[in-house]
């Protein structure tokens, strides 16, 4: 009879799990692998998991609880928008400090095709698109915001914006991707100010409001 996980190796092996497959895929990964980092043995993994599917399920479910509580504590209090942005942007730098196998496990997932990556989308997407569609619809009520441009397609620019400033944060082709453009490694708080300023302009002035010189 198998031994009881506490929870502290159920964690240790969801931590491996993240890890693996955001190194290898799915396919890729390797559960013997992952069993032996966490210290269990493949019989304990398969008995609280089922299969290779579900325990890649439960590891996706990690990382996104943890990826909605960090969003849910910075979003909590009404604020404008540019405060609201700074907000997002600080608690993303550090997501990807702090859970940098969380990110790389999107970043992997974002790069596969088929069916799965389109429900995989769904359900990765489906909070951060309302959530930011709604902060946005709200901007433009009270003002704050352009709104000569949908929401929905503002959010989806702004959601963009911040997976890269994820994916620079500890992805390596990222990292050097940003060293190539910028010049040298990132500094989390010349991205942010950098970004705000970006961001008011892109969000802010109306269409009309631009002149362009001929």
């Amino acid at each position: 009879m198998l031994k009881k996980l506490s929870e502290e190796q159920l964690e240790r092996l969801l931590e491996a799990g993240v890890e693996e497959f955001a190194r290898r895929g799915l396919a890729g990964a390797n559960m013997r692998t992952i069993a032996d980092r966490a210290c269990i043995s493949v019989g304990a993994l398969y008995k609280y998991y089922g299969d290779k599917d579900g325990f890649f399920q439960a590891c996706l479910d990690r990382s996104l609880e943890a990826l909605d509580r960090t969003l849910a504590e910075v979003t909590s209090e009404e604020a404008g928008f540019r405060e609201y942005a700074r907000r997002i942007i600080r608690a993303l730098l550090r997501f990807s400090r702090e859970h940098a196998g969380y990110v790389r496990l999107y970043c992997a997932l974002a790069a596969s095709g088929g069916e799965d990556a389109r429900r995989l989308a769904g359900e990765i997407e489906g909070v951060t698109s309302r959530l930011y569609a709604g902060a946005i619809a709200a901007g433009q009520a009270a003002g704050d915001l352009r709104r000569d441009m949908d929401p929905e397609m503002l959010a989806f620019f702004f959601d963009d914006l911040l997976m890269m400033v994820q994916f620079a944060g500890c992805c390596d082709y990222y990292r050097e991707r940003f060293r190539l453009y910028c010049g040298g490694a990132l500094q989390e708080d010349q991205l942010e100010g950098e970004l705000l300023k970006f961001l008011e302009s892109a969000f802010t002035f109306e269409g009309s409001e631009i002149v362009h010189r001929p």
